[in-house]
């Protein structure tokens, strides 16, 4: 993973990033279907066209909210940012359902350990856009933040540099 950063960043391992908490298609948050993410009301960011249903820390840090319906999670990550990923549009009407937390609200976490399990396809089935925006709540607090889109993308790899 290390090496993959190394190339992207021109040998700068220190960079601050956010990494892919889900692989799938990474788009600008333009594309989401819903005003909050599209007009970054919340912050800017970037969405995932989601290819599996897990969703895996983004970064190292603490898990400051885990909503009681396990389709979104806001961690306060140790590179200062505040991230909030959110798997798909309107599920919180799923009230849970179809969805699976393996860590809780107050956990730290590493990047890279599972947080969720969400059934893509009964989800869609449901009637809902499993489109997953990962956000950065703080953005004033990174003015030369970039979010790279339009790519596909495995879990854990950069997708927005602070």
């Amino acid at each position: 993973m290390f090496s993959s950063l190394k190339k992207m960043f021109g040998g700068k391992e220190d960079k601050k990033v956010v990494l892919a908490p889900v692989s799938g298609k990474a788009v600008s948050l333009k594309e989401v279907n819903d005003p909050t993410f599209s007009q970054e009301i919340l912050g800017k960011g970037v969405a995932i066209i989601p290819s599996e249903g897990k969703i895996v820390a983004p970064a190292d840090g603490t898990l400051s909210v885990f909503f009681e319906t396990k389709h979104a999670v806001s961690i306060s990550a140790e590179n200062g940012a505040e991230i909030i990923v959110h798997v798909g549009l309107d599920t919180v009407n799923l009230k849970g359902e179809h969805f699976t937390a393996h860590k809780q609200q107050g956990d730290k976490v590493k990047a890279g350990e599972l947080l969720l399990e969400f059934d893509m396809e009964a989800i869609k089935a449901a009637g809902y856009d499993v489109i997953t925006p990962v956000i950065i709540c703080n953005t004033p607090d990174f003015p030369d933040m970039v979010c790279h889109t339009g790519q596909d993308v495995k879990e854990l790899d950069a997708i927005i540099e602070l």
